[in-house]
Parts: C-alpha cells; sequence; structure tokens
C-alpha cells in the first residue's frame, strides 16, 4: 500500500481528534444560560466567533503549512484547541467564553479545517483525490459521532465541564501521533505521490505565508467563480453548522425531546455523513462537480421546510427520515466544491478553498448568532428553518452558472 494511504489515515484520526469540540456547542446552550443567565443570543456570539475564525484562519494556515510544514502547524493548533477547552472550565463571565471558546479554539480548529485536507490531498494525490476527500472531509463527522452522545450523557449526568475537559484531552491525545507519523511531503519518503509517474521534488519553503494568503485572495477574487462557490458555501455553513449543528439540540428539547435523545439524532447524522461524503467524493471523480452542488443544496432547502413538523417529544419515524436524509446531504457539497476549485485555480486550490470555507464559516457564525435572537425574540426557531430553505433553494441556482475551468498557473 502506497504511504499516501497512511498519511490520510493519520490526517483522518487528527480531523477526528479536534472535530470533538464541535460536537459540544450545541450542548452548551441551555446549560449556560441557565447557570449563568447569559442570553441565548451571548452564547451564540461566542459560537458564531468560533465559526467565523474557523473560517478565517484556513487560508492562513494553508500557507503556514506551506512555509513552516503540516506537522509543526497542525501540533500547534491541537494545542490552541486543547488550551482553549480547558480554560473554560473556570470561567465566570461571558467574555470569557468568546475569549476561549471563540478565539482560542477558533484559531486552532481553523487550521486543522478543511485546508488542511486540501493541503493534504493536493501533496500526496494525483488520483483518486475526489476520493480521499470525501474521506477526510467525512473525518469531521466521525468526531461527532464518536464524542457526540458521550459529550451529552457527560452534560446531563456531571454537567457541562467534564464534557469541556473530554474535549481538551482527546484534542491532546492526538498530538504526538501526529508528530511521529505525519509527513509533509512525498519526497520525505523518497516517494511519488500516489498516482504519479514521476517523482516529485519537495517545493522550497514559502516565506510570506500572509502574503501570499492575501495575494492569492486578491487574486481569486478577481474571477466570478470565486463568487459562486463562496456564496454557495456560505449557506452550506449557514444551514450545517450555523443552524443544525448548534441549534437543533436546543429546539428539539424546546419541543419536550430529552437532550440524549437530540444528541444521539445528531450523532446519526454523522454516521450518515460519512457514508454520503465519500459517495459524493467517488460521484466527484465522475460527474460535472456543479450539478453535483445543485442537486445537494435543492434536496437540503427541501428537507428544512419540513423540520418544523417533524419536531416532537419522542423521536418518530418522519424525523429518523429527515435525520438520515440530512446526514447523506451534510457536507456532500465539499467534494465538488475542492475540486471546482482546482479546476480554476490550480496549484493555488488549497488557498483560495481556504478562503471559500471562511465565507462557509462566516455563513455559519450568522446563522449561530441569529438562530438564537430569534429564539429570545420570538420564542421559537420555525422562522430560521424556512428562511434556511429558501437560502438553499438559492444555492443550488447559483452552483448552476458556475463556469467550467482549467486549471491556470500559481498566482
Amino acid at each position: 500500500m502506497h504511504r499516501a494511504w497512511f498519511v490520510a489515515a493519520v490526517a483522518f484520526v487528527t480531523i477526528i481528534g479536534a472535530a470533538a469540540f464541535r460536537s459540544l456547542p450545541g450542548l452548551l446552550i441551555d446549560p449556560l444560560h441557565q447557570e449563568f443567565d447569559w442570553s441565548r443570543g451571548t452564547i451564540g456570539f461566542a459560537v458564531s466567533v468560533n465559526l467565523a475564525l474557523y473560517g478565517l484562519t484556513a487560508p492562513f494556515a494553508a500557507a503556514l503549512m506551506d512555509r513552516f510544514g503540516i506537522r509543526r502547524v497542525v501540533a500547534v493548533a491541537l494545542t490552541l484547541i486543547s488550551v482553549g477547552s480547558l480554560l473554560t472550565v473556570w470561567m465566570t463571565a461571558a467574555w470569557q467564553l468568546i475569549l476561549y471558546w471563540g478565539l482560542l479554539v477558533g484559531l486552532g480548529s481553523g487550521s486543522l479545517a478543511l485546508a488542511f485536507a486540501a493541503t493534504v490531498t493536493n501533496r500526496w494525490f494525483t488520483e483518486r483525490r475526489g476520493l480521499v476527500t470525501g474521506i477526510l472531509t467525512a473525518a469531521s463527522a466521525s468526531g461527532q459521532l464518536v464524542f457526540l452522545p458521550l459529550l451529552s450523557w457527560l452534560v446531563e449526568r456531571h454537567d457541562w465541564r467534564p464534557a469541556a475537559v473530554t474535549v481538551a484531552l482527546s484534542a491532546l491525545i492526538v498530538v504526538p501521533f501526529v508528530w511521529l507519523l505525519l509527513r509533509d511531503h512525498p519526497a520525505d519518503v523518497g516517494l511519488a505521490p500516489y498516482g504519479a509517474t514521476e517523482y516529485v521534488p519537495k517545493p522550497p519553503p514559502v516565506r510570506g505565508a500572509a502574503t501570499r494568503a492575501l495575494r492569492v485572495l486578491f487574486s481569486a477574487a478577481r474571477t466570478g467563480p470565486f463568487w459562486l462557490l463562496a456564496g454557495t458555501f456560505a449557506i452550506c455553513g449557514a444551514s450545517t453548522n450555523g443552524l443544525i449543528q448548534t441549534h437543533f439540540v436546543p429546539a428539539a428539547h424546546d419541543h419536550g425531546m430529552p437532550v440524549t435523545a437530540a444528541a444521539s439524532l445528531l450523532a446519526v447524522i454523522g454516521v450518515f455523513d460519512v457514508i454520503g461524503t465519500i459517495a459524493s467524493g467517488w460521484f466527484t471523480d465522475r460527474f460535472d462537480a456543479r450539478r453535483l452542488l445543485a442537486t445537494y443544496y435543492a434536496l437540503r432547502g427541501v428537507s428544512l421546510l419540513f423540520l418544523p413538523m417533524l419536531l416532537a417529544p419522542g423521536v418518530n419515524p418522519p424525523m429518523v427520515f429527515f435525520i438520515v436524509f440530512y446526514g447523506l446531504d451534510w457536507v456532500a457539497t465539499v467534494p465538488p466544491t475542492m475540486a471546482l476549485c482546482r479546476a480554476h485555480y490550480g496549484e493555488d486550490s488549497a488557498i483560495v478553498f481556504g478562503w471559500v470555507l471562511a465565507s462557509h464559516q462566516v455563513g455559519a457564525a450568522l446563522v449561530a448568532f441569529l438562530g438564537g435572537v430569534a429564539r429570545d425574540v420570538f420564542g421559537t426557531y420555525d422562522v430560521v428553518w424556512y428562511a434556511s430553505g429558501a437560502l438553499c433553494a438559492a444555492a443550488a441556482l447559483m452552483a448552476l452558472v458556475i463556469r467550467k475551468g482549467r486549471a491556470p498557473a500559481a498566482a
């Protein structure tokens, strides 16, 4: 077996470890509201800072990996996540939640965002890129699957602090595995990338990481496909991380569903997300990425319009169907979006995708915050479900007008 698959496996485990923290925000809204009497809008703002930094850090992290190597950047990022999660145990004010969970964990997780997956894929693979992208994207859902039931049980039985400690330890445990097993480039072990017919020498470190990230942004921003990809991915983030991941558990709890039951439903989304994302990677290697995106967004929008009618004190078959359906579509959008970035932006595609991911997280941050405000104002989440369904319909139309592209030279 080619060494590239072992590197992909280490990256998969790393993303799983980092994904543990992403399971927690939706479980903290009610406990923090009850203990500190903070409004849901205030808690949602801290989550939105985290989500925004998750995206805005990604393009700079991709450039830093070109400068200092993947191992160093990933090890530091996991340490930041661990420290930020642990410090929340002693917080007493809302600004501390914003600093620890929003800033520190946001910066760390942003360095392990999908731009990390794109960097590993671009360096180690010339074939099966769509499949590997799907596998690494699914790692995030797998982390949710592994940790969400445990964290919900800890929050309900032992308060939220043991859950935060669990997140901190899970991120820290992964660090030695990254340092010992992850390699920056195939040339480090004397190999060609998987599927390549010729040996590819390791490029020299690229200095000026921040300057390069901004230069690539300004270059890409002069093209139409960048804005269409950024717009569709912003809606993707709004309808997944910002909406379902942050607000589904408290919304279901509003209808009388136990927190552990609602959290278990999110874990089921994680199961089917793995299947859907890997399948999407396989489809991306074979079909038009633009049409795949349009299909995914259209189906997601229709499902959101039905959700308010499905929420109930118990778990009924229609709700199970929604969870399975939404799980298959959760981040199936990532492989075709990465493929379109590669087609239009070539060697700079990992950094461009980092900026596209930034728009994803800005969309998620806005809905995480506005969803909490809507719940405070209207006493229900219904308006948020309907608005997100309409946005997904708009994203489907935007995907169809993205033009095909051939990879240009690096900016």
